[in-house]
């Protein structure tokens, strides 16, 4: 489990890497929509449009802008969903006297336990989350870095802020999750019959 755990953790570092862009562009659209609903004009129109207009304003720096608070999200979030996936199994396999090296659990179980790692790791993941957002939507310039983003949420919104959207991202992570690995524990035992 130790290193399945580690495993997970430094399976985020490429994935970040690759998903940055798009987590920018993403929660800055989001953050239009907000405005749109407020009577504002969009200033991007669509995905595309968005991603040339930052890069036109600051280059390959400003698409990956968040990138280590992306990595401070996904690193341990990764290691908590990987461990916790594998904790709950094993318990559920020693709960129902099946042995870890040669059986499989009932698909109701690998869903339990993929929806409790998903939970697990969105409970570590949302603080981050949530600074990430906040400095990746800010305007150039308004943040200093990481601590800047701290500083100024915890002084303006109080400690509760970082766990702002921890509701919805619980009840999306257990669904997601449950279904995410019970298809890998289907195409694991799909592809074994293979060899």
């Amino acid at each position: 489990i130790p290193q399945l755990v580690v495993a997970g953790g430094l399976s985020a570092i490429p994935t970040t890497f690759a998903m940055s862009p798009s987590e920018r562009i993403k929660c800055l659209l989001q953050v239009q929509a907000g405005d749109v609903e407020k009577g504002l004009k969009p200033k991007y129109n669509g995905m595309m449009d968005c991603a040339t207009k930052v890069y036109q304003e600051g280059g390959i720096r400003s698409l990956y802008r968040g990138t280590l608070l992306t990595l401070l999200r996904d690193v341990p979030g990764s290691m908590a969903w990987f461990g916790t996936y594998e904790v709950v199994k094993k318990e559920l396999m020693r709960m129902q006297g099946i042995d870890p090296a040669t059986g499989t659990l009932s698909p109701l179980a690998v869903l339990a336990a993929g929806g409790f790692a998903g939970m697990a790791c969105w409970s570590i993941a949302i603080p981050p989350d949530v600074l990430k957002s906040r400095y990746q939507t800010a305007p150039e310039g308004r943040y200093g870095g990481l601590l800047d983003v701290y500083r100024h949420l915890i002084k303006e919104e109080g400690f509760g802020a970082l766990f702002k959207g921890m509701r919805p991202a619980m009840i999306r992570a257990f669904p997601a999750n449950a279904a995410c690995f019970l298809g890998m524990e289907v195409a694991r035992e799909g592809l074994s019959f293979m060899d």
